[in-house]
């Protein structure tokens, strides 16, 4: 994982500005359990990037720190002249990865005490890119994606424990948004017995969403070492995103040049 200036993701500013910015999200798991699930993610992204989307990823499992700034500190940016530009010399092929745990609640906060969407401020952000990336705990996704029609990520752990996970997951989204999500047992093989075993998982996780959640997900198995899989759930994913409209009302606009050198990993 290097470490690369903000102003090398936002050179992406090259790309004409687009009215909307689609929107994914994928679930995090507990630490313990987010090996295959981050494997998964950086796998997808790769493939969108691949596809021509410039992927820009808002990691609310990484808090933002003095040393390691992220979308906390992008919030309080002076706002942004009309008409200024990014200016950057970025390499569109790396993946943006910005610490987002602390600036993904605030986002939240907000949205409770306007009652205004709560993705809708990211607009003017990151608007040069063509994909914003949602990866937090369930918890925080749902309240976030009550304005945006998408269809969140759910990675599947293993064994019985894992469809309680990905329940518990699935509930909370659909509690606070309404939304149906993808669920993907990954697989580190492809022989027969591990993929009937996924399988029988899934379908007792979609049983149980059935009875309690209205059948409110979809079901899928991958292999990460398959990039014909990975690519036809970032294809499937893609086709279900949300965007973000620059029709609704925003947040004040802000600039991202202000951040340190630091704020953006690349992957």
């Amino acid at each position: 994982m290097l470490d690369t200036s903000f102003h090398q993701g936002a050179g992406l500013h090259s790309f004409t500005p687009q009215s909307e910015l689609r929107v994914l999200a994928v679930a995090s798991q507990e630490q313990a359990e987010s090996g295959l699930e981050m494997e998964t993610l950086w796998q997808l992204c790769a493939s969108l990037q691949r596809l021509g989307y410039p992927v820009v990823v808002l990691d609310g499992t990484a808090y933002e720190t003095e040393a390691s700034p992220g979308l906390h500190h992008l919030l309080r940016q002076a706002p942004w002249n009309e008409g200024a530009s990014l200016e950057a010399d970025g390499n569109v092929s790396s993946l943006a990865v910005l610490p987002a745990a602390k600036g993904l609640s605030e986002l939240v906060r907000i949205a409770h005490a306007t009652y205004a969407p709560p993705l809708q401020g990211l607009l003017p952000y990151f608007r040069a890119y063509g994909l914003l990336v949602l990866h937090a705990p369930a918890s925080v996704l749902g309240p976030l994606l009550t304005h945006t029609a998408t269809t969140p990520l759910v990675v599947m752990p293993k064994g019985a424990a894992g469809v309680l996970t990905s329940y518990k997951h699935l509930k909370q989204i659909a509690q606070h948004s309404g939304l149906p999500c993808t669920v993907a047992a990954v697989l580190q093989g492809n022989g027969a017995p591990e993929r009937s075993k996924a399988q029988g998982a899934l379908r007792t996780l979609q049983q149980c969403a059935d009875r309690h959640l209205g059948g409110r997900m979809h079901a899928t198995t991958l292999s990460v070492d398959n990039g014909q899989d990975i690519q036809r759930l970032a294809l499937q994913l893609l086709e279900n995103a949300g965007t973000i409209g620059g029709s609704l009302s925003a947040m004040p606009t802000h600039n991202l040049t202000g951040l340190p050198s630091h704020g953006v990993r690349s992957h």
